[in-house]
């Protein structure tokens, strides 16, 4: 399996801390971060501190991040992340480190030509999946869950779609989602862009963005990526 060169920079007004890993692409497994000084996760390095903005980068392709309790599985905060050197202030609602909490991340380097990596968090109801996909140019491709690869009707299943958040691989397009039905119809499509140093871009971090969203999900509904290879 490849691995790739990951940081996370976080703190708040008053502090920050470095925490890195040469982390494996396509899992969570192993993928924690600890501190570049102490080697310490971050729970060991500063329990009961408050976080108000993140800060993760990878090398090449794409990665999501979340913060988590190992105990608990739990998982309190997480995101996306910008490609090295493409870096900004990325703000979250602040939260406070348990001494169980860990950084994982989860990356993927660039697919084969002609084939997009993509990533999205999808928010429910029930709760919040990671969702990936490896979808070849302008074909619809249905993203399936990190956790167990089923389908987003699979996964959700009477609950209701209430958020989505997508970020696709390097200079890569994100066409568009589709929210697709049991019979084939479109129940929702969502337009989305670019992410990073590339023309009409307006993050580094999402090529797609969308909260407020009230979806019913049936059995059988598959989530849909369209994208163009950069």
């Amino acid at each position: 399996m490849t691995t790739q060169d990951t940081t996370i920079t976080t703190g708040n007004p008053s502090f920050s801390k470095i925490f890195s890993k040469s982390a494996t692409d396509g899992v969570w497994s192993g993928n924690v971060l600890l501190d570049s000084v102490s080697s310490q996760s971050i729970g060991i390095l500063i329990p009961n501190s408050m976080l108000n903005f993140v800060q993760p980068e990878y090398a090449a392709g794409v990665m999501a991040w979340r913060l988590q309790n190992a105990q608990t599985l739990q998982v309190h905060r997480y995101g996306f992340s910008a490609l090295a050197g493409q870096n900004d202030k990325n703000y979250i609602a602040p939260v406070q480190v348990n001494p169980n909490d860990i950084l994982t991340v989860f990356p993927l380097a660039k697919a084969s030509a002609g084939n997009v990596n993509s990533l999205a968090w999808v928010e429910t109801t029930k709760g919040t999946e990671l969702f990936t996909a490896t979808a070849a140019d302008n074909s619809p491709t249905a993203m399936v869950s990190d956790v167990n690869s089923q389908t987003f009707g699979e996964s959700f299943f009477n609950s209701v779609l209430t958020g989505i958040s997508v970020s696709i691989e390097d200079d890569a397009q994100l066409d568009r989602i589709e929210i697709i039905d049991n019979m084939g119809g479109v129940v929702m499509t969502l337009q989305g862009g670019y992410r990073g140093a590339t023309a009409s871009s307006r993050s580094n971090y999402v090529n797609l963005e969308c909260s407020g969203l009230n979806v019913p999900i049936g059995r059988g509904f598959k989530l849909n990526i369209v994208t163009v290879k950069g």
